[in-house]
């Protein structure tokens, strides 16, 4: 790893943010205590929800950690596409018993509030999604002594975050579950998406800040190949997920490997912007007709998602998941950890042999 990675965590494995409730305290804490590196989500948190579960994480572990941020969405989304969708859902918040949610309940996400808190209250680590900030933004929280990350999906994207003045670039491939972070959201590249080896080798060759490798990443063998493909560290989110410490639902642990659910998809369906999920009925009903429009939709689709946990229907919920979800395996977040490692060590070991002394090994 660089050595400023190094400093932070002894081992290159990075739990990644997933919002929505999955990555709580107890999760981050347990991955950080293991030698890795928790994340908290402030996505879709207010700036004080997001400072009590700092406080609540520094409770529970004197290790570095790092908080997730949205970038604000610079797109305005035609308000009759959003109109013409929620009439389409009507149906399904007729059924669920609720009502659809405000598209208007906010684009920022408390961004420029978040922001203020983790420059009086500095994290070691902060990462941001969906675009690029600002780089007094990026300069104020490095002279606060946090290391920033900010995710690319393309070399022009990592290019970006390196101007901008980022100390890092996690590299998402299109494997990755959850939502894409695509700086624009541009609908006639959906379906474009580059796999994560062969982003990890444009990246490289596009920027000279460490990389993070994410996406689809659920064994040490993969961190392995990832490490040896150019990047410092692995981020994995679907492989934690199903951890007992994990704040998912329990039916969206039990699908990743319920043979119910046997693909993934991205999606446009319960937010408005790409993201990968287990296809499920809400998935395959209403994607095809799903907006380009985030985080409107995101707002408009939320009650229905929580009245579908509520009443037990995972056909009717975002189950969020990596290309690898069916690998997902079920212990604790920080023997997890200790696995890896152990199968990291292993694959650097047989790497190491087939470039030995006894030559190719075939």
């Amino acid at each position: 790893m660089s050595s400023a990675l190094t400093d932070l965590v002894p081992h290159p494995i990075v739990q990644a943010p997933m919002a929505g409730g999955v990555s709580v305290p107890q999760l981050a804490a347990a991955v950080s205590e293991a030698g890795g590196l928790g994340f908290l989500a402030a996505g879709y948190k207010t700036a004080d929800g997001m400072y009590q579960e700092i406080k609540q994480l520094r409770g529970l572990t004197s290790r570095p950690f790092g908080v997730n941020v949205f970038v604000p969405q610079p797109e305005y989304p035609e308000s009759g596409a959003v109109e013409v969708y929620a009439h389409q859902l009507a149906g399904e918040a007729a059924w669920y018993e609720t009502e659809l949610g405000d598209p208007d309940s906010g684009r920022d996400d408390g961004y420029d509030a978040k922001l203020a808190v983790l420059l009086d209250n500095p994290v070691p680590v902060v990462s941001f999604h969906f675009g690029v900030p600002g780089r007094e933004a990026l300069d104020s929280l490095r002279r606060a002594g946090t290391f920033t990350l900010v995710t690319a999906t393309t070399a022009e994207e990592a290019r970006a975050v390196e101007r901008a003045g980022a100390d890092a670039v996690i590299a998402q491939g299109v494997e990755a579950g959850g939502h894409q972070g695509t700086h624009r959201d541009i609908p006639e590249n959906d379906g474009c998406g580059i796999g994560l080896l062969s982003l990890i080798a444009q990246i490289r060759e596009a920027v000279s800040i460490p990389v993070v490798a994410a996406g689809g990443i659920m064994r040490g063998g993969q961190i392995a190949a990832a490490l040896a493909a150019g990047a410092s560290a692995a981020q994995l989110g679907t492989a934690f997920l199903a951890a007992p410490e994990s704040g998912a639902h329990a039916l969206h642990k039990r699908a990743l490997t319920d043979p119910l659910f046997a693909r993934t998809e991205l999606t446009r369906a319960f937010s408005g912007r790409p993201a990968r999920g287990l296809v499920n009925r809400f998935l395959r009903e209403h994607g095809p007709y799903a907006p380009a429009a985030y985080p409107e939709i995101h707002h408009l689709t939320s009650p229905l998602r929580k009245a579908a946990a509520k009443a037990g229907d995972a056909q009717g919920m975002a189950l969020w998941a990596g290309q690898g979800h069916r690998l997902a395996r079920e212990l604790p977040a920080g023997r997890l950890v200790e696995v890896l490692r152990a199968e990291l060590a292993e694959a650097r070991t047989a790497l190491s042999d087939l470039a030995g002394p006894g030559g190719d090994r075939r």
